[in-house]
Formats: C-alpha cells, sequence, structure tokens
C-alpha cells in the first residue's frame, strides 16, 4: 500500500528558488512607468522597492539562494506535506491519482508566507523601517504581518472592503500581530477618496487597494510597498512549493499529468507550477499546467492579452498581462483573493505561448468541490484553493470516463478555518454565481492604457 502522506526532512528542503525567466523562450517586455509609459528605472522603482528584490524582478539567473535567514525562518512549517486524496478518489470512484501540496501548514494558513518572509528581509536589510500592503481575502495581509513581527517591522494593510467585513477574524489576526488594518477604499489616501467620491458605497477592489498601499508607501521614506501576488519576485519565491513538490513525488512514484492551482494574481498557481514548466521548457516533459479563475473575474479566460495598469489610480508600474482593465470592478464573490482584475506577467506569458491552460469555474460549484473535498479528507479549503480542488474533481472524472490512470497534483494553497461564514451561505443556499456579462467586459477594457 503506498504512502498517504510523503514528507520531507529540514535537510532536504530547496536552498535556492528557480528562476523560470532563465528558461523562457522570450521574456516579458520591460514594465513602464504609469506617468510616461517608458521603461521604468530601478531608481524609480526604489521610491517602493529595496535593491535585492529590483535585482530578482529582472533576473535571467535560474537559482537564486535562499538566504540563511529566510531558511531558518521556513524551517517553522517548510518542507509542507504532499498527500494522496484516497479516499476522495475512492469517492469520484476514478481511476486517477490525486496528490495536493498542502500550504495550510504555515503560521499564516496559506502559502502567503513564503515571499512575505523574504520580502520582510531584504526591506529590513535595506533599512526600511515600515511595510504598507494591501490584501484581498486576508491571507496575504496576516502573512505580511506575521513577517513584519519575524524582523520588527511596522505593516499596514488596506484590505478589500468586501473582505474587511465578510472575514472579521483575519483581520483580527493582522491585528494581533501589532498591523493597522484599513478597510479600502478608505479616506486615509487621495486614492481612496476619489473612489468613495464615486461610489460612497464601494465593495473595494485588490486594484484599488493596491493604489492606496503605493500612495502611503511613496510618501514616506521610512516606507516600502510589499505585493502578495503578481511580480516576478513574488512568483520566484513561491517556487520552494514546486521543488519540493517534484522531490515529493518522484518519492511517491509518480511524476503529474496535470499541475493544478487558483489563480489570481498568480503566484500559488506559479510557485507550483514553474518547476514543472522547466521539466516542459527544457526536457520536454509531457505535463499540463492549469490555471483556475473565477467566472466573475475570469481574467485568463476573457481578459485581454496587454499592456495595463496595475492598479486603479495609475501608481503601480504598468505590465503585459492578462487583464481586465484596471478600473474592473469584480462582484463580491467569497474567493475574494482571486479578485483581481490582471495577472501575473509570466503566467499571463505561459498561457499567452499555449504552456499553460486556464480554466474559470463559478463559486456555487468550488464550494461543492470544497465541501466534499473536506467530508474525504478532512481539510477545509479556503475558497480560493477549492477552485483547484474542483478542477482536480473535474480532471478525475474526465479520467473515469476515458479509462485513463492520470495522476493529478494540485495546490492546496491555504485552508478555510477562518471561512467558515461563507460556507454558512452555502450550506443555506444562499450563495449565488456573478458569470461576467460581456458587456461589462468590454466596458472595463475599453479604458487600457496606448503604449506604442
Amino acid at each position: 500500500m503506498s504512502e498517504r502522506k510523503i514528507l520531507l526532512t529540514e535537510s532536504e528542503m530547496p536552498r535556492a528558488w528557480y528562476n523560470i525567466q532563465a528558461d523562457l523562450p522570450e521574456l516579458p517586455p520591460p514594465p513602464l512607468n504609469p506617468a510616461t509609459l517608458q521603461p521604468v528605472t530601478p531608481e524609480e522603482l526604489s521610491a517602493i522597492f529595496p535593491p535585492d528584490l529590483i535585482a530578482q524582478e529582472v533576473s535571467t539567473e535560474r537559482w537564486i539562494e535562499i538566504p540563511e535567514e529566510v531558511q531558518e525562518i521556513y524551517k517553522i512549517w517548510r518542507p509542507s506535506p504532499l498527500y494522496r486524496a484516497k479516499k476522495l478518489e475512492q469517492v469520484l470512484d476514478t481511476p486517477a491519482k490525486i496528490f495536493f501540496k498542502y500550504e495550510g501548514v504555515s503560521p499564516a494558513g496559506s502559502h502567503k508566507l513564503n515571499t512575505s518572509v523574504p520580502q520582510a528581509y531584504y526591506n529590513k536589510k535595506a533599512g526600511i523601517k515600515r511595510l504598507a500592503t494591501e490584501t484581498g481575502a486576508g491571507q496575504w495581509g496576516i502573512a505580511l504581518s506575521q513577517a513584519c513581527t519575524f524582523f520588527g517591522l511596522e505593516c499596514t494593510v488596506y484590505m478589500v472592503k468586501v473582505s474587511y467585513n465578510q472575514k472579521p477574524y483575519r483581520r483580527s489576526l493582522m491585528e494581533i500581530f501589532g498591523s493597522t488594518v484599513i478597510a479600502s477604499p478608505s479616506e486615509h489616501t487621495d486614492a481612496g477618496r476619489r473612489i468613495l467620491e464615486q461610489d460612497p458605497d464601494s465593495l473595494g477592489s485588490l486594484g484599488i487597494a493596491i493604489s492606496e498601499a503605493v500612495e502611503d508607501a511613496a510618501g514616506r521614506s521610512d516606507t516600502n510597498y510589499a505585493l502578495g501576488s503578481v511580480l516576478n519576485h513574488v512568483c520566484l519565491h513561491q517556487t520552494v512549493i514546486g521543488l519540493e513538490a517534484r522531490v515529493q513525488m518522484a518519492k511517491a512514484g509518480y511524476y503529474p499529468d496535470v499541475v493544478i492551482g487558483c489563480c489570481g494574481g498568480g503566484s500559488n498557481f506559479a510557485g507550483l507550477a514553474f518547476p514543472f514548466a522547466h521539466d516542459k521548457l527544457v526536457h520536454n516533459a509531457r505535463v499540463r499546467l492549469l490555471a483556475v479563475e473565477p467566472v466573475s473575474c475570469p481574467t485568463l479566460t476573457r481578459g485581454k492579452f496587454a499592456y495595463d495598469y496595475g492598479d486603479v489610480a495609475g501608481l503601480a508600474p504598468v505590465v503585459q498581462m492578462y487583464t481586465l482593465g484596471a478600473n474592473f470592478m469584480p462582484p463580491g464573490i467569497h474567493a475574494g483573493g482571486l479578485r483581481y482584475h490582471g495577472d501575473s506577467p509570466l503566467v499571463s506569458l505561459l498561457v499567452h505561448q499555449g504552456l499553460a491552460e486556464a480554466r474559470a469555474l463559478g463559486q456555487t460549484a468550488i464550494f461543492q468541490g470544497a465541501t466534499l473535498f473536506a467530508r474525504c479528507e478532512g481539510i477545509l479549503p479556503a475558497p480560493e484553493s477549492a477552485h483547484a480542488v474542483q478542477a482536480a474533481i473535474e480532471e478525475a472524472l474526465a479520467a473515469r470516463e476515458a479509462g485513463e490512470s492520470r495522476v493529478i497534483l494540485f495546490n492546496m494553497s491555504g485552508h478555510g478555518l477562518l471561512d467558515l461564514p461563507s460556507y454558512d451561505l452555502f450550506m443555506a443556499g444562499k450563495l449565488e454565481d456573478y458569470p461576467l456579462p460581456e458587456e461589462d467586459l468590454q466596458k472595463a477594457l475599453h479604458r487600457l492604457p496606448r503604449v506604442e
């Protein structure tokens, strides 16, 4: 009988992050200054980022060493376990073998700590005293709050208002770690005040919260900005997930046919998928890479591949990515961490080049899949992670129909223990799907910047 749980020792942890930019057939075009729409310079980025992270953003070295101080904090929860979902396989009556990498064992309850720790470390090294950030569902806000505590930094979090109200216990946890948490849009910034003047009842979005956090950071010399997804260095830090999973899958005696991650900004999908993308790019491995997003915020499946602002106020760099338009306002779905109008330029490029696939799911389906998974495997997924769960279920059912013994690997990027109010609504039959109307999509896309 094969093992249910595949573990690694601390001595088997990755010693370097994997940088996919070393292996891509072409690199994303450079980010642009939002004011001039000319390639942004390191000097301009230094207003909100430390030099080490700027260097990682543009590096094409395949391996970037993980500092010893970061390694020591990683050891609190890494290496994370890989599980075989045997009960789920039995219930689905599928010949597929389903594995999941479980990042919910981190103190933050999600994968986000994999990048918040190095970001806090490099900012501390650069003499920064305070970090400002945004958070959607609250997982990133918790992770950065914890990382700032580890390194003695202050932290201010602009939390998307719909999640601020839906997920009060995530807000409480940030405050326990000493962070100041502000519902976004807020009266604390010019960007927030402009939004509230137009729409006093705005539910907020990640694009708005990013604007507030960037404005906050740019206005103080002791403060930098930290982003929980999208950027190259964030995806880089998350590759510890896939690097460990590759070793664990080999120990289990399998190699995945499909690798699945939920996708909002792209960091947890990138973290699991990029090391397998290396196998595909360098060794011609036959592995599918599947990013899963909400139908209400279908960036990869219905967005436009173009240069766009990363935030509503146009303060963050302009990057080439799949986008729904910086002014797009997604409905208040319960997967708050996936309510972002854009995606990682690197993930977007993989999808654009046909090296990765994308799928959009409704929230009633993902809660159904998450509930089934919890009853089978005993772990309650975060609503964001539930997108990967449901996609894995669909792949397993497709394998049953085809009579194929498919090997499925997905990233359980966080637990849902602080999302129980959302599960209450699902159990009461009060959740609705919000497929994005084509008219709304075209209206949002109409305002993309004109880049020559």
